[in-house]
């Protein structure tokens, strides 16, 4: 997808629910992805959006990517920002890197060459026993509404990106099948303290988790 429909998709699907993605976010990072993270850490934030998770998390160094030249400019003064396409070699040093997180991107990519090109470069400028954390729609759960969006065009599950993640010379450490629910596209608000509430639930995530979370790390040798 060119530069301006990525401008384009974006201001059409979430600029009227922008600052509620924010808060949400706050949420997800203060009350799990943080702990997941840890501190003191050097962090990409792959396909970043509008910033919603890096601008939140706390880190010693924040580098992200995407291919949307609008994610520069709602990003926080103290993040690199790298526009790029992800599956050409990152300007960063290898194994510079502790965390390689991304949310809600990887089914953007338009073939499998694509996301294998892109998790090689992640394990390449991460450092040994750093992680990569993907979240994301699992078609074994949204079903056709997976395809509802037109611009996700890689059909993936828990099952497909554990084994690329594998592949790629990673260990999945946890794979949690059903975490979130799919989306927050259709304009829905919930009260944030329902979000809060959610994550401390894991037999809801049974329910209503339609995407995946998994976490994988580099071997120390």
């Amino acid at each position: 997808m060119l530069a301006q429909e990525l401008q384009q998709e974006y201001q059409r699907r979430f600029v009227k629910i922008a600052q509620y993605r924010r808060r949400v976010w706050q949420v997800l990072v203060k009350s799990y992805f943080q702990a997941k993270v840890g501190k003191n850490q050097d962090i990409l934030d792959l396909g970043c959006g509008w910033g919603e998770f890096i601008n939140q998390v706390e880190a010693k160094s924040k580098y992200a990517m995407d291919l949307n030249p609008d994610a520069g400019t709602y990003l926080s003064s103290d993040i690199e920002f790298l526009h790029q396409d992800c599956s050409q070699a990152w300007e960063i040093p290898d194994e510079s890197l502790d965390v390689v997180f991304t949310s809600n991107f990887l089914e953007h990519l338009f073939s499998k060459e694509s996301l294998s090109q892109t998790i090689s470069e992640a394990y390449r400028c991460l450092k040994p026993e750093g992680k990569i954390i993907c979240l994301g729609p699992n078609l074994r759960y949204t079903g056709g509404s997976y395809w509802d969006f037109f611009d996700h065009h890689l059909p993936l599950t828990d099952a497909s990106m554990s084994e690329i993640l594998e592949l790629k010379g990673f260990v999945v450490k946890t794979c949690i099948p059903r975490f979130l629910p799919y989306t927050m596209a259709n304009g829905r608000q919930l009260p944030l303290w329902t979000v809060s509430l959610y994550l401390s639930l894991p037999f809801a995530w049974k329910i209503l988790g339609k995407q995946f979370l998994i976490i994988a790390s580099k071997p120390k040798f």
